[in-house]
């Protein structure tokens, strides 16, 4: 359960950024194009965190003490 924990808890800071950002982004013609690109950054940095923080949690391929054996 421990390691549910951060991917909550930057999720939380994540989606609080995405508000900020949605309120402070400035008038103008650009508004909207700016406010996306804001969020999808941040929608895109969480993600590859999120995977990155995940993998090494829970990697794909074990290590094999066997294997580090045989070549000694």
């Amino acid at each position: 359960m421990a390691s549910v924990l951060p991917v909550i808890f930057i999720l939380a800071i994540v989606l609080g950024l995405m508000a900020c950002s949605r309120l402070f982004v400035p008038k103008g013609p650009h508004q909207t194009t700016i406010r996306t690109a804001v969020m999808l950054t941040l929608a895109s940095c969480y993600l590859m965190w999120m995977v990155t923080y995940m993998a090494q949690l829970h990697p794909l391929i074990s290590k094999s003490r066997n294997s580090l054996l045989r070549f000694y």
